[in-house]
């Protein structure tokens, strides 16, 4: 939940079961269960009520926060990528079929005459 560890929960342990005692650890663990329980529970019910009372613009509210959150999982070789191979006018990558994963490659010609109009230059998807 937190991002902690094994490791950094039994750190939290014993550090409670110094400044607390043995005699009240257990009964402060259930006092933080319950707070956080109820936090959990205050943050899906404001959830629900600006679900229910936004109704359609609580998705456009949403978008950028999605658009951030796609922006995360991005890595350097899906950024380059994209930025140099997807088409601004469609925003999707020329080679790529729409069910396939990986851009197909281009066969590569055998001459070394200069590319014609129209014709899109060799691809190599492992050299990108």
């Amino acid at each position: 939940m937190f991002g902690l560890s094994l490791e950094h929960l039994l750190i939290l342990l014993v550090a409670g079961l110094f400044v607390l005692g043995p005699e009240r650890l257990p009964e402060s663990a259930r006092w933080l269960a319950k707070t956080l329980t109820k936090a959990r529970e205050f943050a899906t019910g404001a959830q629900n009520q600006l679900r229910t009372e936004l109704g359609t613009e609580y998705q456009q509210l949403r978008k950028p926060l999605q658009d951030l959150s796609a922006l995360r999982n991005l890595d350097p070789r899906t950024a380059v990528s994209r930025h140099l191979l997807d088409d601004p006018r469609t925003g999707t990558h020329p080679l790529v079929s729409s069910d396939t994963e990986f851009p197909s490659a281009v066969p590569r010609r055998n001459t070394g005459a200069p590319l014609t109009t129209g014709e899109r230059a060799p691809f190599d998807p492992d050299a990108t």
